[in-house]
């Protein structure tokens, strides 16, 4: 075949990739949502060139990286640290986290501040994906990644999924 370009890639989508957080989401107007949560799921293409065993990556190595990061997120308040009103203060054993009128004090092990500016499903596939593609490198330096993307779902249905490209 003239012109015919091969690509590989990998895709995880595994019941077990979840985290279980609460947020309130700051929309453009100013108004925000109650503080809430979702169970979150994860899902992760990664396109690569074949090593020399045939592999994108070892499945068995990548899926307990994810996990990993499913479990630092599990059972906390995510904050967006970078939004330009919220502000999040360790103030003794808590976090002191204002939002225009509204105030919550939370002790400070239950409590992530995330460098993004909002708690979006988009925001946190991609902090999650940039934490992971950091992870990888570590772990695999010769690995070049042609494209990444992650995924992360509040809802079945509804999903925010940030990629890139190299």
């Amino acid at each position: 075949m003239p012109n015919c370009q091969e690509s590989w890639s990998i895709s995880i989508e595994k019941d077990y990739l979840k985290f279980s957080a609460a947020h309130f989401l700051i929309f453009p107007d100013g108004t925000a949502e109650r503080l809430h949560g979702h169970n979150y799921k994860v899902f992760v293409d990664l396109h690569t060139e074949l090593d020399q065993h045939g592999l994108v990556v070892n499945f068995q190595e990548i899926k307990p990286m994810v996990r990993k990061l499913c479990d630092e997120l599990d059972e906390h308040l995510l904050i967006p640290g970078e939004h330009p009103v919220l502000t999040a203060e360790v103030n003794g054993p808590h976090y002191d986290i204002r939002y225009l009128d509204r105030q919550y004090l939370v002790p400070k092990a239950e409590v992530i501040v995330l460098p993004i500016s909002n708690t979006s499903a988009e925001n946190l596939a991609a902090w999650f994906g940039r934490v992971l593609r950091s992870r990888m490198s570590s772990a695999w330096p010769q690995l070049s990644v042609k494209r990444l993307t992650v995924g992360v779902e509040e809802t079945p249905g509804q999903r925010g999924n940030w990629t890139v490209r190299d």
